[in-house]
């Protein structure tokens, strides 16, 4: 995987990750005939056969009930069943950020944990556009790896819609195959 392929996924996974969709979002999918085809053909094919609105409608209807009335997208939801989001430096996730110099001011955000998936996703971004190669590895090792996959498993039996069943699968098949490409350059660097 190059540097832009992987800059690029993380931040599309990011936003998909942090919001219900709204026009723009669904326009600039819809445009993006290699993304939907990446994401899977039945995505491409709803997209082409539905307007605009019928989809913006079933993505946010999707996305509400899967990632906010249902289950949240957050590490400490998803690891710990307290449902308790640790503040400051007693989140493992935050402690980390704090370690390799990702700031992160949630007073300017809607999303209300610092190991919220999308923010998650927007600090590998900004790792890899670092060229950290040790901290991606370190954080999908201790963080991504082991609650994104087995949570976006879970997670696709609840999707309504081709996209969301498609991006359940997506982020489970990346985030592996991007583990493997880190693990591999951690050897490589090694030797």
């Amino acid at each position: 995987m190059n540097k832009e392929y992987r800059l690029y996924i993380y931040a599309f996974l990011s936003r998909t990750m942090a919001d219900v969709a709204d026009k723009n979002y669904i326009k600039d999918l819809r445009k993006n005939t290699d993304l939907l085809e990446l994401l899977g053909e039945d995505t491409k094919e709803w997209f082409q056969s539905h307007t605009d609105e019928m989809i913006l409608d079933a993505l946010n209807e999707d996305f509400s009930s899967m990632f906010v009335i249902n289950t949240q997208a957050v590490e400490s939801f998803v690891l710990d069943a307290k449902n308790e989001t640790l503040v400051g430096l007693q989140n493992p996730v935050m402690n980390f950020y704090y370690k390799h110099g990702f700031e992160l001011n949630m007073d300017q955000s809607d999303l209300m944990a610092p190991d919220h998936l999308s923010i998650e996703f927007a600090f590998m971004q900004t790792l890899i556009y670092r060229d950290e190669k040790k901290p991606q590895y370190d954080f999908l090792k201790e963080h991504l790896f082991i609650w994104v996959v087995p949570y976006m498993i879970g997670m696709k039996s609840m999707a309504n819609t081709p996209f969301y069943r498609d991006i359940c699968d997506f982020i489970v098949e990346f985030v592996v195959a991007d583990f493997e490409y880190c693990s591999q350059e951690m050897e490589r660097l090694s030797e």
